[in-house]
């Protein structure tokens, strides 16, 4: 049997979203302009970078 354990519904509260959500997306978005400034790589490379992040969250799915 597969589990995944994205079907665990959450939600960002308002204060959240207004706040520690955003500031980690404006974070985020500033690095990945500081790295194509810094190394004048192509936004495909900034793409392959954040798919490799998202990669480390995606919940495995493993037989029982």
């Amino acid at each position: 049997m597969l589990l995944n354990q994205m079907s665990n519904k959450f939600s960002f509260s308002e204060d959240e979203m207004n706040g520690i959500v955003e500031d980690t997306y404006k974070n985020i978005i500033n690095e990945c302009k500081n790295l194509i400034r810094e190394t004048k790589c192509p936004d495909e490379q900034i793409i392959a970078l954040l798919s490799l992040v998202a990669s480390t969250f995606t919940p495995t799915l493993s037989k029982e």
